[in-house]
């Protein structure tokens, strides 16, 4: 065949044959669709900061930014000094500290929920119900006034029999509270408790389509986490993955699965001393939530360390190194967010994350260069590794770890030209870059 002669094209099949095998798969392209519409593309939150009802106040998240500059100025008052205590590359000292002093200026909490269950506790109905109100004005003015972190929401109470009703009144309180004040805000978000089984989280689901009817609400407006504390929540009894069937239940309502270290860990048993986030029964827990979470939007969410950076400065910078460490362990195994317990805890939270997009900045800024432009390079690239090149890029941006201009600079991409390529069209993974 001489060169430049084109091939002869033949098929065996009939064009019915297609159509055929599409109905019949039309079901579960529906289904695919419906169970795995793929990450929302919204910013998530590097953490979630838990404060009591009773000691949350208008001025909590300031106070917490104001703390861990504090911590730092005391402990690691330059950027060297902080470097040394986490083990900063050189390269990576000066701007890693200049941003997590910014961070902590400019926006020291991305997620704040005040609690209602064990940080908060048995209180007398009328006390709970007026913390409720007062959480509700107080978030409501601050959403209005600006001083709002980007997420804030409560804890209720879980929907055991013994609490059941109280964390109801506390979460039609608090909603009711936010709707008299002006509706609720777009970084509105709820945490449900120590559940057990998917028809608790049914429930939920019950509950809030019912106030969404009470008070003229769209329908599936509210939607919540669910924190996984039990073994149960886990593994069922017939052997299957409780979490996978939770997820289901919520009706696309549930937007995280929250890992709760302490009280997982003593339902296996696991002893006080070994309680941490990178215990074997953890890492087995989470790798389950993960996979059960995968493509269905809802995001996984480490848990805390109950290790306080407070007391002497030997005592904070050990508590800082074995934050900083497991944070970043979180990040590589794709736990983008965490529980942070104390305000000393911030500092370490921001440097693990700003030195973990930093410091594959340039790599991956490239590579994802490279794929957009069809050039060569020595990785060859496919759509899902774009995907998750851009999804770390955009990562970095939310959180200021990065700056829009370097990576414009890096990649020759707008933010419109990243989030086009962090969620392709369903069917566009499956294909090779051409």
């Amino acid at each position: 065949m001489g060169q430049g002669q084109q091939e002869r094209v033949t098929t065996s099949l009939s064009g019915a044959v297609s159509e055929e095998i599409s109905a019949s798969l039309a079901p579960v392209d529906a289904e695919l669709e419906r169970r795995y519409p793929g990450d929302p593309g919204t910013r998530q939150p590097v953490h979630t900061v838990y404060v009591p009802g009773d000691v949350f106040a208008a001025g909590t998240i300031r106070s917490w930014g104001d703390q861990a500059l504090a911590a730092l100025d005391e402990h690691a008052p330059d950027a060297a000094s902080f470097a040394a205590v986490l083990g900063l590359a050189d390269d990576l000292a000066g701007p890693v500290h200049d941003r997590v002093r910014a961070k902590l200026e400019r926006e020291p909490v991305e997620d704040l929920r005040v609690d209602f269950e064990d940080g908060y506790g048995p209180r007398p109905d009328a006390e709970e119900d007026e913390t409720a109100a007062r959480a509700a004005r107080l978030i409501a003015e601050a959403y209005g006034n600006g001083t709002a972190a980007p997420y804030m929401g409560i804890r209720m109470k879980c929907l055991e029999a013994p609490v059941r009703d109280r964390g109801i009144r506390t979460l039609d309180i608090f909603l009711t509270g936010l709707m008299e004040a002006g509706g609720l805000p777009g970084g509105l978000v709820l945490t449900l408790p120590k559940v057990t089984y998917a028809e608790q989280v049914g429930a939920m689901v019950r509950l809030l389509e019912e106030f969404e009817k009470a008070r003229g609400l769209e329908a599936g407006r509210i939607g919540f986490e669910i924190q996984i504390e039990t073994s149960q929540a886990i593994l069922a009894t017939d052997g299957t993955a409780t979490v996978a069937r939770m997820i289901q239940a919520a009706e696309g309502r549930a937007t995280g699965l929250h890992y709760g270290t302490f009280d997982y860990s003593a339902c296996l048993g696991v002893s006080a001393a070994h309680q941490a986030g990178d215990h074997p029964a953890a890492d087995h827990a989470k790798a389950i939530m993960q996979v059960a979470a995968a493509g269905t939007g809802v995001r996984v969410c480490d848990g805390s360390t109950n290790v306080l950076p407070v007391g002497p400065t030997e005592k904070v910078h050990d508590a800082w190194r074995l934050h900083y460490g497991l944070t970043r362990r979180a990040l590589a195994r794709a736990y983008y967010q965490g529980w942070d317990m104390h305000p000393g805890h911030l500092p370490t939270r921001y440097a693990a994350v700003f030195a973990f997009y930093r410091e594959g900045f340039e790599q991956a800024a490239a590579r994802l260069a490279r794929y957009a432009s069809r050039t060569g390079g020595d990785v060859m690239d496919e759509p899902a590794t774009a995907k998750a090149l851009s999804g770390y890029l955009l990562r970095g941006l939310d959180c200021g770890a990065l700056d829009i201009a370097e990576v414009a600079r890096a990649t020759g991409l707008t933010r419109a030209d990243l989030e086009g390529f962090a969620a392709p069209r369903r069917g566009d993974l499956t294909a090779s870059a051409k």
